[in-house]
């Protein structure tokens, strides 16, 4: 997997996996440079302070919210809610497809 694979994209799902809100859903806002990204997710990481995260401490999901990212591409800005909206339907399509004790990204879910 090349470098461009990897990177995350405006609009993108990702999960964090290094720090203290390790195992938390986000979405990237900004690629800051070529180690870093900003994230929110509109409830505990509001637009206006996002969270600055390097690329290696988050796993980019296979989900891009096409909300978020127009919204962000046309305006420069998001609402929270949208944020909110865009990893609830992550959740919704993703992960509850995901029967008990199955794999997501190497952690067991338990329900």
């Amino acid at each position: 997997m090349n470098d461009t694979e990897s990177r995350p994209k405006i609009g993108q799902v990702v999960q964090i996996f290094k720090g203290r809100e390790a195992g938390q859903f986000a979405i990237v806002i900004e690629i800051v440079d070529d180690h870093f990204v900003l994230l929110a997710d509109g409830e505990k990481r509001k637009y206006d302070r996002p969270k600055k995260k390097n690329f290696s401490h988050i796993v980019p999901m296979d989900f891009i919210s096409p909300e978020v990212q127009n919204s962000l591409l046309e305006t420069g800005r998001v609402t929270n809610g949208k944020l909110r909206f865009a990893i609830s339907k992550f959740l919704k399509e993703v992960v509850t497809d995901l029967k008990k004790g199955d794999q997501l990204n190497g952690q067991r879910r338990c329900n």
